[in-house]
């Protein structure tokens, strides 16, 4: 399989790859990939399950033991619920939104479509993502799967990165240009 070193370089990369290849084998790619999407909801909503996966004064076993927990209560699939564990034995909790993202990145390469990083002031309806979609379709030349995040910094409008482009239409930014024009 062909891989970006890139995503291979870094530890979170490694982690993702190793998952990936797991679940490619067993022909689980996109239950593996729903499971990460809850897992990722879970560190947005819950402080207490991100404060968990970040804190170093929490112990391998207990770590583990939260984690199968969470596991179970968000209805993770094996797959996934074991390599939470393995993150959590190797003290490598803190890396799970970066093996998140590589995970993402390598299920889309496979699936022959690029993974573009959006943030918004707001949610997203669904006939919002499928008109943004079509447009980074259009724009990029082939398939597109969105990365949402909501960032309420950014007042409104979108910030959009595929690969190293980056399309910013936020009005934090229009305004930021806006005062530094205005100042000279």
């Amino acid at each position: 399989m062909e891989t970006s070193g890139g995503i291979q370089a870094s530890l979170s990369g490694r982690y993702a790859t190793a998952l990936f290849e797991l679940a490619r084998e067993t022909k689980a790619i996109d239950t593996v990939e729903a499971s990460l999407a809850t897992v990722r909801a879970a560190l947005d909503q819950s402080d207490d399950f991100k404060r968990l996966t970040q804190s170093p004064l929490v112990s391998r076993k207990d770590a583990a033991n939260a984690t199968a927990a969470v596991a179970d209560e968000l209805g993770l699939d094996a797959t996934t619920k074991k390599f939470l564990g393995v993150l959590a034995d190797n003290r490598r909790l803190s890396q799970l939104p970066a093996v998140i993202r590589a995970f993402r990145d390598l299920a889309a390469n496979f699936r022959g479509e690029t993974t573009a990083e959006v943030a918004s002031a707001h949610p997203l309806s669904d006939d919002q993502v499928d008109a943004l979609k079509q447009q980074l379709r259009t724009r990029v030349g082939r398939d597109v799967s969105v990365d949402l995040t909501v960032d309420p910094s950014l007042l409104g409008g979108l910030v959009v990165r595929i690969g190293s482009q980056m399309i910013d239409s936020s009005i934090k930014t229009r305004l930021n240009t806006l005062a530094h024009a205005m100042k000279g």
